[in-house]
C-alpha cells in the first residue's frame, strides 16, 4: 500500500443491531461514509471492529460484505490472525485472502507470548509467511491482548522478504518510526500510524498515512490533515487541527467503541451504540463530553469548509 499520496485508512467499526446481530445496513452505510469522507483505504476486522468478538464466520462474512461495498475503490485490508498454531493461523489468512483484499494483517501480540523472545516471535513470522505462499502481509501492533511493538530492524527484515507491505504501528515514538521508516525505504510497503498525537510530524517524517479511531468519528477531518499537512499556506489550520485531535484524545478512548457509534448517531447515522466488548458504562457526563466534541467538531469543519456526506 505503498502511496506517494499520504492516505488515511481507517479502523473499522462493526454496527450491531440491539439483539447483538451485526447490522449490514450499517456496515454498507459506514463504509459509504468512509469513503465518502476520501479515506484511501479500509482496514477491516480490526479492534476497533470488535474483531475478537466476532466469531470465525462473521468476520469473514463482514469482510465480504465490506469488499461488495467498496467494489474495488480503494484497497481493503483484515486481520487474519487469532491465535494458536501458525498451520492454523495460516488457515485463515488463507480465507481472509480469498475475500480479496490487498493484505492480511498479522496481530503482532497472537505470534508469540508476552514472555517470549524476538527470535521466537521472528521464527513464528518467517513460518507464517512460508506458510501462506506468496499472500500480501501486514502487520498491526494491537494492544489485545497485550502490546508488542516491532522493533526497527525486526520490521526491516520481513519488509525485505517482500511479502509485508502494510504496517499499522502503535509504538507512540516518533522516533522509532522514523528509524523503521529509514530501514524499509524503497520498498512496496507503507507504515500508518495509529497515534495521533504526532500525526503531522509522522507524516512529514515519511508515514505513509494514518489508521487512528479518530476516524470513527469524523474521517474527512483526518483525510483533511493527510491532504493538507505540509501546505506552506496553511500551517495555522494544520496546528489547530493537531491541537484539536489531541485536546479531545481523552473523550474519544473513554468508553470506546459506544462513544465513536453514539457521535455517528449525532451525525445521522443509523447505527445502535450496542457493542460486544465490555468497555465501561456510557453515562451521563460521557455523553455530555460527546456532544460538546459534536459541537466543537462541527464549528471546525465549518471553519475549514470541509464537506460532510451525513
Amino acid at each position: 500500500m505503498e502511496n506517494s499520496q499520504k492516505g488515511f485508512i481507517p479502523v473499522m467499526l462493526t454496527p450491531f443491531l440491539d439483539n447483538g446481530n451485526i447490522d449490514y445496513p450499517a456496515l454498507t452505510q459506514l463504509t459509504e461514509i468512509y469513503l465518502q469522507a476520501g479515506s484511501s483505504g479500509l482496514f477491516a476486522n480490526c479492534l476497533s471492529s470488535e474483531m475478537f468478538e466476532l466469531t470465525d464466520s462473521e468476520r469473514i462474512q463482514a469482510i465480504n460484505h465490506v469488499i461488495k461495498v467498496v467494489d474495488g475503490a480503494v484497497p481493503v485490508v483484515a486481520t487474519g490472525t487469532f491465535g494458536g498454531p501458525i498451520s492454523k493461523q495460516a488457515d485463515f489468512v488463507k480465507k481472509v485472502n480469498d475475500t480479496g483484499v490487498e493484505a492480511v494483517i498479522a496481530i503482532t501480540s497472537l505470534l508469540a507470548d508476552e514472555a517470549e523472545s524476538d527470535d521466537i516471535f521472528n521464527e513464528r513470522v518467517f513460518d507464517l509467511l512460508k506458510q501462506t505462499e506468496n499472500i500480501p502481509i501486514g502487520f498491526y501492533e494491537c494492544p489485545v491482548p497485550y502490546k508488542r511493538i516491532l522493533k526497527p530492524q525486526q520490521l526491516s527484515d520481513f519488509v525485505s522478504t517482500g511479502r509485508v507491505i502494510y504496517h499499522k504501528d502503535t509504538c507512540l515514538d516518533l522516533m522509532q518510526i522514523k528509524e523503521k521508516l529509514k530501514l524499509t525505504e524503497g520498498h512496496k510497503f507503507g507504515l500508518y500510524d495509529a497515534y495521533i498525537v504526532h500525526a503531522v510530524e509522522s507524516l512529514k517524517a515519511g508515514a505513509s498515512g494514518l489508521s487512528c479511531i479518530q476516524g470513527n468519528y469524523f474521517p474527512e477531518l483526518i483525510v483533511w490533515l493527510c491532504d493538507h499537512y505540509n501546505d506552506p499556506s496553511l500551517v495555522n489550520e494544520v496546528n489547530v487541527v493537531q491541537q484539536f485531535l489531541i485536546d479531545n484524545m481523552d473523550v474519544m478512548h473513554n468508553v470506546y467503541p459506544i462513544v465513536s457509534k453514539y457521535f455517528l448517531q449525532k451525525r445521522g447515522l443509523d447505527i445502535s451504540t450496542f457493542t460486544r466488548r465490555k468497555v465501561g458504562t456510557f453515562t451521563p457526563n460521557v455523553i455530555k463530553e460527546v456532544e460538546k466534541l459534536f459541537d466543537d467538531y462541527t464549528a471546525l469543519r465549518s471553519d475549514l469548509n470541509i464537506q460532510v456526506y451525513i
